[in-house]
């Protein structure tokens, strides 16, 4: 959206979203209404690293097929707001919703549903109908973009580089704002805005020289030691906090990959058991990204924090070339579908 603003300041958005709505206020997205609106179920997760797989099912089974009546009722709703084009960030529903306003809908991915899911089938015969469901509603996308690292190796009409929103404010206003000294080391601690309970203590005995910032780590800011809490709604723009870090420990997920790769910093990355992206995403940090592999185990039973130290030698990477938002922005421009 911010890369589309760039080659057009007049557009404007709704988003039918379930995303809270002080995300993107929070991200000085400009022109846009909210429209709070269930679009995909996803993973239901029981922790950070655990799915539900059972909630999942459960979910799925109220929310597909999707409604007629739902699909008519936001196809005349996006007429009625002169929409001329729909992304879709993998939910499916505005695929179909697209279809029936005959409106040209984009499809922008590192997997799909359908791809997740029939990771699951083989083991669970429930997941296997909503897999050919959401393959058909998947289809029908007017453009189809993969964004790197991507998961599936079907044709696509753009392949895009890692798709990231730019850090704000410099690595030095970052780091005077959290109270880093000159020198000191930093590492983000993130598992994608989901707060678990860790034990941090040993980072205090470990490393009481390097400072810790964990999101969604407390109710409240504060300082314990040299670990700095943040609240899940916090006052800091997540870029920024990896820009000012020398390094990021987190879960294998899209928007802390793609963030941390384009800061260069390392990343000690903890893969999901069983979920099917994971093993792409590793391949992709491996093969991309100065990273240390913290395996699920270990982040659980609180013995990582003994591989800090090594994630902190390894060197930092200078990254050149366009995020792959800008990318995309270029080539629905070129396109005639942004003017």
């Amino acid at each position: 959206m911010d890369a589309i603003r760039q080659i057009t300041p007049t557009a404007k958005f709704h988003l039918y979203t379930t995303v809270p709505e002080w995300f993107f206020a929070d991200s000085l997205i400009q022109s846009w209404t909210y429209h709070a609106c269930v679009t995909d179920i996803g993973m239901v997760q029981k922790t950070a690293l655990q799915e539900d797989v059972d909630a999942t099912l459960e979910q799925l089974a109220r929310f597909i097929p999707f409604p007629a009546g739902q699909v008519l009722r936001l196809a005349d709703e996006m007429r009625a707001l002169n929409v001329n084009l729909i992304l879709c960030d993998i939910s499916p529903l505005g695929l179909q919703a697209a279809a029936q306003a005959g409106l040209p809908a984009v499809l922008i991915e590192n997997f799909t549903w359908d791809w997740i899911y029939s990771g699951y089938a083989d083991k669970v015969d429930q997941f296997k109908p909503f897999v050919d469901y959401l393959r058909n509603q998947f289809s029908l996308a007017t453009v189809h973009i993969r964004t790197a690292p991507y998961c599936d190796v079907t044709p696509a009409d753009l392949i895009a580089a890692p798709v990231s929103r730019r850090p704000r404010s410099s690595r030095d206003e970052t780091r005077n704002r959290l109270g880093i000294a000159p020198g000191q080391r930093a590492v983000l601690v993130t598992m994608g805005g989901i707060a678990d309970k860790w034990d941090f203590i040993g980072l205090c005995r470990l490393y009481p020289q390097t400072l810790f910032v964990i999101p969604a780590g407390a109710e409240r800011e504060l300082r314990v030691a040299n670990i700095h809490y943040l609240p899940h709604h916090h006052s800091f723009f997540h870029p920024d906090l990896v820009t000012a870090c020398d390094a990021v420990i987190g879960k294998v997920g899209y928007s802390t990959i793609a963030e941390t790769y384009w800061a260069g910093i390392p990343f000690g990355y903890i893969s999901r058991q069983g979920f099917r992206e994971s093993a792409e995403m590793t391949r992709f940090i491996r093969a991309n990204m100065p990273g240390l592999e913290i395996f699920q185990e270990e982040f659980e039973l609180g013995v990582w924090p003994d591989r800090i130290g090594d994630l902190l030698q390894l060197n930092p990477v200078w990254r050149a070339g366009e995020n792959g938002a800008g990318q995309i922005a270029e080539y629905l421009a070129g396109r005639g579908f942004i003017v």
